[in-house]
């Protein structure tokens, strides 16, 4: 297990009108940047295994907490969580940093930013690597309404957006059995059960499956999210709608050489024409469950720094 206390001190740096809790490994100096981005309900933290790897192989290595996170800034407008402002942030970091591109490393919710990011900014982005969550067409209905009309009203990202505040709550009053029951092995958080579901997981007592991390890791997400609260990272799903409009004129192509690791107990879908809208991919499969690069750390690692060196030789 990881000592929390080896994790880099953060920085708060402004930038697109917030504050980001920014963690950094590695030189500056060797124009090698890589900004990895988490999913939901994640920290910085989840990619506590990778930072150190990444900067002994030369990157800088680049992790935020995105708005709505840690001590990160949480805008009270739900828009202003959409794709537009969580790509202008990263945008502006980079600018911050005096980098032209980056590689972006995305898990769950952080790859559909960064799918969002390379489309909308595609030469600010050099490279793509993505877990768990592969390029969402963006089909001919907006994605929530989809899913009401397939998954019903009580799945989590519909009930997330028709009921707003009631979820919030909830985990926040439970945030401690909430996360504990989410970071288990081969959990499928994501899977089309009863919207329900992560409420349920809040209010369970008896811990489900095996614990993905130790105490003391899972504290600090633990004491983030005290802090935080869950409305602001909620908020991100209640702009997926919104997202499917805005990127309605955009070029659905990912032209950048990519890297897709899934995890073979994730219950996220994968793409059945992925190569479709991003033709140099490379899909990588780990025995995992949804949390693949906490689960499956050195594996994940080694598949992550293997394609790099490939991509950094071409």
């Amino acid at each position: 297990m990881f000592d929390p206390n080896d994790f880099p001190q953060p920085a708060l740096i402004a930038v697109n009108g917030v504050e980001l809790e920014v963690f950094e490994a590695g030189r500056r100096d060797a124009g090698k940047p890589i900004v990895l981005c988490h999913g939901w309900p994640e920290h910085a933290f989840s990619w506590r295994h990778q930072v150190p790897a990444l900067a002994a192989a030369g990157y800088h290595v680049i992790v935020p907490n995105q708005r709505g996170y840690g001590n990160s800034s949480r805008p009270t407008e739900v828009t202003d969580y959409d794709i537009e402002h969580l790509s202008g942030d990263l945008i502006a970091l980079l600018d911050h940093f005096g980098y032209e591109d980056a590689a972006f490393v995305g898990h769950d919710w952080g790859a559909m930013v960064v799918w969002g990011l390379t489309l909308l900014h595609p030469d600010r982005v050099n490279k793509v690597i993505n877990l768990s969550l592969p390029y969402q067409e963006r089909g001919a209905k907006p994605w929530v309404e989809v899913m009401e009309d397939v998954l019903g009203g009580d799945f989590y990202f519909v009930h997330f957006n028709r009921q707003p505040g009631v979820a919030d709550a909830v985990l926040e009053a439970h945030t401690f059995q909430f996360l504990r029951n989410m970071y288990r092995k081969n959990q499928p958080p994501a899977a089309p059960q009863p919207g329900m579901a992560m409420i349920n997981l809040a209010k369970a007592e008896t811990p489900l499956g095996e614990p993905l991390m130790s105490d003391a890791e899972l504290a600090v997400f633990v004491t983030a999210f005290e802090s935080s609260g869950f409305t602001g990272g909620i908020n991100w799903y209640r702009n997926l709608d919104r997202n499917w409009h805005l990127l309605a004129d955009v070029d659905p192509v990912i032209r950048q050489p990519a890297l897709m690791i899934y995890g073979d107990r994730d219950a996220v879908r994968r793409s059945e024409n992925l190569t479709a809208f991003v033709p140099d991919v490379e899909v990588v499969n780990l025995d995992s469950g949804h949390w693949i690069q906490q689960e499956q750390p050195e594996a994940t690692t080694q598949a992550m720094l293997r394609w790099l060196e490939q991509q950094d030789a071409a």
